[in-house]
């Protein structure tokens, strides 16, 4: 069994698109530290976001965070910190994960990561969703990504699938 990290970005995304569902079906299951489910459940998160966290479905696990010295990355939040901590105490196989800078750190201790987008890529091409709709709605969020990887992302989505692009979703 693959052992899976999340942050709270991908979580916190794919719950606002409606696409949540798409976790336990690329994976069996999901650890998070305490500190992100915390983070997920903060009452500035969407409301949305806290009452899924508020009841997690079976496939998340919550996990106590690991302690964190203060020379740790002090650049990134505490999740990230935490996520980076867990995923190297139980050796992950994938930390899921947003945040640029916490994805260089992540990737300089050496842990494989991937993001929202890249999770809906996953699912896309096992025929779990529709990557220009799930696209189309996570565009509608605070999602931040630069609008030229978007529409890379759908243009080769689309030549790999051989389908034929619809007007602007």
């Amino acid at each position: 069994m693959a052992i899976v990290i999340a942050d709270a970005g991908p979580i916190n995304y794919l719950i606002l698109i409606a696409e949540i569902a798409l976790l336990p079906k690329l994976f069996e299951s999901v650890l998070v530290p305490d500190v992100v489910a915390g983070e997920l459940r903060h009452p500035h998160a969407p409301s949305a976001v806290r009452e899924w966290m508020n009841r997690p479905p079976p496939w998340l696990t919550i996990a106590s965070t690991p302690v964190v010295p203060d020379t740790f990355h002090p650049a990134l939040d505490r999740g990230e910190r935490g996520a980076i901590l867990l995923a190297e105490l139980l050796a992950a196989d994938l930390l899921l994960m947003d945040d640029r800078a916490a994805v260089a750190a992540a990737s300089a201790r050496g842990l494989q990561t991937v993001g929202t987008l890249g999770l809906l890529v996953m699912a896309a091409r096992l025929g779990f969703v529709d990557l220009p709709t799930a696209v189309a709605r996570l565009k509608a969020t605070n999602f931040r990504v630069r609008p030229a990887l978007l529409v890379e992302l759908i243009e080769r989505y689309h030549a790999a699938s051989g389908s034929a692009p619809e007007a602007d979703k």
